[in-house]
């Protein structure tokens, strides 16, 4: 027997499995301490009601022989591929029905769509960067092998840092496939049209793919483009995926798309064509219910329940620079996202700031250098508490930094 010896590559756990870990240790030793999680991105509020409301009426159509719901279609019930088609017409882009494809979300999705792409395809990723992008690069063997300074050999590495505003920059190497993320996450930073633009005309000069996750797209508040596909020419070298994870609560419900334009070709053959065959082979779609709880944050009423929503962690991001500022951190994001990117303390790495937090001041986030060599020194806590949690945990910092 063989095994996928790339899987021996990786580090032994995920990095918020890390995280869990040292947190369930610190509050084994410490029973008593009352800690405030800003790490791990995940959703607080409750789903919006009008949601609620669709998944109840779902519910009640399984009950009943003439309205029960099997398996889902491969690529997504039409309902909700409506939903999404006016969605994306709503700030100016045409996406046709075929090219949407509903999923479970858009982790599994970046994750995945590798499967259609040749082992031997040159991989641009940013640095910091969300760690899926490089783990699963790393288990299908296109990411070589891990190097001193952090790097893997075989990937192409866009660094992200200070100088350059945290923005990728164009590199004069060739790429086959580069994993964007606008709003960014760890850095919360949003792509202009302009840096969208280089980018879509690299990727039509070297015959490459842009892999865009656009899963923060509805925490943009500053006009950036909130879809690849506004920019011209992307729909021959680009597939955006998106996520109702953050922007309706779906984070424990599961659901998420990938749009891959009619026109996106290579070799001559469409990728859409090949993306929908993998997913019709190892995915027997997202539930009924499910859908029609999406579909129901698109509408009039569900859209003004999710902005609330959004509105409610953007102030707490804002909340979190702007004590972290105070108290003298240089910080990043919380403007187009959910995430505040701050500067350790000089000299500080980006772990032993971790274990200070945790333990001085009970306040769990995640280290940047989890994110990428070029995440060391860094660190990044989220919008996504409670209005309540989160001024507590500023005050916290304020009264451990100030």
């Amino acid at each position: 027997m063989q095994l996928n010896d790339n899987f021996q590559k990786l580090q032994k756990n995920y990095l918020f499995a890390n995280i869990g870990q040292r947190v369930r240790a610190y509050q084994a030793a410490h029973p008593e301490a009352d800690i405030i999680r800003l790490g791990i991105g995940d959703v607080t509020r409750p789903l919006p009601a009008a949601a609620i409301e669709a998944m109840h009426r779902a519910v009640e159509d399984m009950a009943g022989a003439d309205t029960f719901v099997g398996y889902p279609t491969d690529y997504g019930l039409h309902f909700l591929e409506d939903a999404i088609q006016a969605d994306y017409a709503r700030i100016g882009v045409d996406v046709d029905i075929s090219e949407i494809y509903i999923s479970d979300g858009a982790k599994s999705d970046t994750g995945n769509i590798g499967d259609i792409f040749g082992a031997d395809n040159a991989v641009a990723v940013c640095d910091p960067v969300y760690p899926v992008y490089v783990d699963t690069n790393v288990m299908a063997g296109r990411a070589g092998e891990i190097a001193a300074d952090g790097h893997w050999s075989k990937l192409l590495y866009l660094t992200c840092t200070a100088e350059n505003d945290f923005a990728p920059q164009v590199p004069d190497e060739h790429a086959d496939l580069v994993y964007l993320c606008s709003p960014n996450n760890p850095t919360g930073q949003a792509m202009s049209e302009a840096q969208l633009s280089d980018w879509v005309a690299y990727a039509n000069r070297e015959g490459a793919v842009l892999l865009y996750d656009a899963a923060y797209e509805a925490f943009i508040t500053d006009g950036s483009p909130r879809s690849i596909f506004l920019i011209p020419g992307a729909r021959t070298c680009a597939i955006e995926f998106r996520s109702f994870s953050k922007t309706a609560g779906f984070t424990g419900v599961r659901c998420a798309y990938t749009v891959v334009p009619k026109e996106l070709e290579r070799n001559g053959i469409n990728i859409g064509t090949l993306w929908g065959r993998r997913q019709a082979t190892k995915f027997n779609g997202v539930s009924y219910i499910t859908q029609k709880g999406a579909e129901a944050t698109l509408t009039e009423e569900g859209r003004v329940q999710v902005q609330e929503t959004l509105d409610y962690y953007q102030a707490n991001a804002k909340a979190i620079r702007a004590g972290l500022e105070s108290a003298g951190f240089k910080c990043w994001g919380g403007i187009n996202s959910p995430y505040v990117w701050l500067k350790a303390p000089e000299g500080m790495a980006s772990w032993d700031l971790f274990d200070l937090l945790l333990n001085e001041c009970q306040i769990v986030g995640t280290p940047g250098s989890g994110f990428g060599p070029a995440g060391e020194g860094y660190f990044r806590l989220t919008g996504f508490g409670t209005a309540e949690r989160t001024a507590e945990a500023v005050r916290r910092i304020q009264a451990r930094f100030a």
